[in-house]
């Protein structure tokens, strides 16, 4: 299954500059799934991270995994109900490896490790090329708008 960001855009609900996911290449529901994210110049956030030398903040490379982690939340469902969203809880064993740069395209891969009655735990890793960039897990539970 893959995903294009209009798709993408019908199930989460960030819009510009805060989606983080341009496509989704690979999906098996209850398991795992495969992203993209163009990186470039002209992101917001590297007016000020940093001038002069820009990197993509941390905490976005997290997010992008946490937005990957809420599609395949959906994606996994048998009846959606409309209203409903995968909320952070916690982020625990993350590490960042490399910087992400403008022109890269990360590639996020998110995989479902446990599934409670309104819960998920997920694990995540954050690849340009083949080079792991970052990596760790994210608990979140399921609530309304």
């Amino acid at each position: 299954m893959v995903m294009n960001t209009e798709e993408i855009m019908e199930i989460l609900p960030h819009r510009y500059p805060f989606l983080f996911v341009d496509r989704v290449v690979e999906l098996v529901p209850n398991e795992r799934i495969v992203g993209l994210k163009n990186v470039s110049i002209n992101e917001e956030y590297f007016i000020g991270h940093f001038p002069g030398k820009p990197i993509m903040p941390g905490v976005l490379i997290v997010e992008a995994m946490a937005q990957l982690a809420g599609i395949l939340y959906i994606k996994s469902l048998d009846n959606h109900v409309k209203g409903q969203l995968l909320y952070f809880m916690a982020i625990d064993k993350v590490k960042f490896r490399r910087q992400v740069l403008p022109g890269d395209q990360i590639r996020i891969e998110v995989k479902l490790l446990n599934r409670h009655k309104r819960g998920w735990k997920v694990s995540g890793e954050v690849f340009v090329e083949d080079k792991l960039v970052a990596e760790g897990e994210l608990l979140a539970f399921v609530g309304n708008k």
